[in-house]
């Protein structure tokens, strides 16, 4: 039979495993981890038919290290059913950066019986034990899973017509749809790095299991560098960083998801607030402040009552139409239309540019809220944009063009991905609003001004928002986590409901089409990531303190006091720390704190009228007149030097 492997063909026996086709195409199947068969994922001991397109995987394809985690998570489920046998198996997927698997188990796992888990895996890795798929159907995959409840729930999930897939290695035996590696030899480095709680499928309602984390790697060397990163990270996570460095708090008598913002976090948020709304001012944006909450008829009007009512915050009863119910706004949009509709408008008026510093509200599942970056209540650069069709393409670029540069002014702008959020056609009328042709026309537009753009984009399928496509500017944090951080959407559908209308150069009333963005989107995930990016020693222009005043001596205090008074003429935040401790203290104390620039300030510095500045960047002290130091602070924060 022939083949296809990059393009070539070969002639191999009649059903020859991919496996062993990799010697003859490859000349070895050595760091081999998976295959794709025709487009479809394949574990490598699956026999090829002629005609057969192949393509090998290594660690370095998503596919292969998939292969490799979740493998992994098959050989840690194998050896907890070795250790406590009692144990209930729920599932165990790979994930970006490893695998876990979630298990029911009356005990807690304690650091201890992670240890013998790992030592268990050892044994079974070195057993190098074959992994062999097989099908069932269902009545004979119930029969076999009885003693699992988990396993039997997702068996009965399944569609009738499902393949019902089994993976067994040795005296272990899985529900599982694959691929996975030929052998659990080919398991080399790995590494169990947690165990926390977690519901099943997510859902709180349902019973809490455990949830061992560990990641795999085919070197050593290369999961020692990981886990090392993943080390610094922890220092580097704000919600731990930011709360030593007193930037925000959490209080239980105030709820979760509610962040409480110290100062620090407060001064931080207002400088890039006035920042934005600058910038936005600059590039012709209309400032609005509009209500936090609203009588269910506006929600019932945009759509969001239908599409969104679980996400809402809603004061009355919702279900009685005889009684005035309200909601705390999760958007902006349908309040900022109203700037719109206030008058008569015609395409002299357009585009009109709406920006607003809007405080929002989310009911979010209580096991989704993480520090700042996923809260109940925050603060975001939301704006909308109305405009003529013909206007849509040049505002959309200007829409991302403001975006790209306030996320490389804060240093983020390196670390973002792009997507493209499409509609799912089999979840129109349900998730969607819209025709498939208004919705065609969308995103082919949209399509275009990407391409048209230049943008760098992936395509996310189902990601939509209810009334149009966007584009979502994807960050990660310090963990590898992926969270969407701007906004750009394309909306042809909201204005017509709202009865939004201009009047043309020809004198007939049409309907606008609407852009919903945010420029430097939620303010508190910001701050979060600031705090992750630059492991809390913020730039000079954003850092809550700039300069912290260290007198040295009595005599130097009212020097120091004197110094302070002219930064602080100039809009420099400063502190002066004239407590009577060592001067050695004082510095460690404003290290810790990752203020900018220090003054050490003794009886030479008042003598010759000058200031001895110590850098948190360079650890070094320069002296210097007070006119050099304004000309320096000066500099830096205007260019926003990072």
């Amino acid at each position: 039979m022939k083949i296809i492997c990059n393009g070539q063909a070969f002639e191999l026996e009649d059903g020859v495993l991919a496996l062993d086709a990799a010697k003859v195409v490859l000349g070895s199947n050595a760091g081999l981890l998976s295959c794709r068969i025709n487009g479809e994922h394949k574990s490598l001991p699956t026999p090829l038919r002629d005609g057969d397109t192949v393509e090998f995987l290594t660690f370095d394809d998503p596919d292969g290290r998939w292969t490799l985690r979740h493998t992994a998570s098959h050989v840690l489920a194998q050896a907890v059913k070795h250790l406590f046998p009692e144990t209930k198996l729920a599932i165990g997927p790979a994930i970006d950066n490893g695998f876990y698997y979630d298990f029911d188990r009356e005990k807690p796992f304690t650091q201890e019986d992670l240890t013998a888990i790992e030592a268990e895996m050892k044994k079974i890795v070195k057993q190098g034990i074959r992994l062999e798929r097989f099908e069932l159907p269902r009545a004979e995959a119930l029969e076999l899973m009885r003693d699992e409840p988990y396993k039997v729930e997702l068996i009965n999930d399944l569609p009738e017509d499902a393949v019902i897939s089994f993976y067994k290695q040795g005296d272990f035996v899985d529900l599982c749809a694959g691929p996975h590696l030929p052998s659990t030899s080919g398991v080399k480095a790995y590494k169990l790095t947690s165990c926390t709680g977690a519901y099943w499928r997510g859902d709180s309602s349902r019973k809490m299991l455990q949830r061992i984390y560990g990641t795999a790697f085919t070197k050593k060397e290369d999961m020692e560098a990981y886990l090392a990163a993943v080390e610094e990270a922890k220092k580097r996570d704000h919600n731990k960083l930011g709360r030593e460095l007193e930037y925000f708090t959490t209080v239980d008598v105030i709820g979760q998801g509610l962040p409480i913002l110290l100062p620090k976090g407060a001064r931080v948020i207002q400088l890039l607030q006035r920042w934005v709304e600058d910038e936005e001012q600059k590039r012709g944006y209309l400032l609005t402040k509009t209500p936090l909450m609203a009588k269910r008829d506006l929600y019932k009007i945009s759509g969001h009552w239908d599409h969104y009512r679980d996400g809402m915050f809603i004061m009355g009863d919702q279900d009685d139409e005889t009684k005035e119910c309200f909601a705390l706004r999760p958007m902006t949009c349908p309040f900022q239309y109203q700037t719109f509709l206030n008058r008569a408008r015609s395409y002299r008026d357009l585009p009109m540019r709406l920006g607003e510093t809007s405080t929002l509200f989310r009911n979010e599942d209580s096991g989704e809220m993480h520090g700042l970056i996923r809260v109940r209540q925050f603060t975001i650069s939301e704006g909308h944009l109305i405009l003529t069709p013909d206007q849509l393409e040049e505002e959309f670029r200007g829409c991302l063009e403001l975006a790209k540069y306030l996320l490389d002014t804060v240093g983020m702008l390196e670390n973002c991905s792009f997507r493209f959020s499409q509609w799912d056609p089999a979840r129109a009328g349900i998730k969607y609003e819209g025709t498939p042709e208004q919705w065609e026309e969308a995103q082919r537009v949209m399509g275009e001004i990407l391409d048209n753009l230049g943008v760098n984009y992936e395509i996310g399928i189902d990601e939509a928002a209810f009334y149009g496509p966007k584009l979502d500017i994807q960050y990660k944090n310090v963990f590898g986590k992926e969270d969407t951080i701007v906004t750009i959407q394309i909306d042809m559908l909201l204005a017509k409901k709202f009865g939004m209308e201009y009047v043309d150069s020809d004198g007939q009333k049409k309907i606008p089409y609407i852009i919903h963005r945010t420029s430097l989107g939620c303010y508190e995930r910001t701050l979060a990531y600031l705090i992750e990016r630059y492991a809390g020693a913020l730039p000079l222009w954003m850092s809550p303190t700039q300069v912290k005043l260290l007198p040295v001596t009595d005599r130097s205090r009212d020097y120091a006091a004197g110094v302070m008074a002219e930064l602080d003429k100039l809009g420099i935040r400063c502190e002066l720390d004239d407590r009577s401790e060592k001067i050695g203290y004082k510095i460690r104390e404003a290290q810790l704190e990752k203020v900018p620039y220090m003054l050490i300030l003794g009886d030479k510095e008042v003598d010759a009228n000058t200031v001895a500045v110590r850098s948190r960047k360079t650890g070094e002290t320069e002296v210097m007149t007070l006119d050099e130091l304004k000309a320096k602070l000066l500099l830096e924060v205007a260019t926003k030097a990072k």
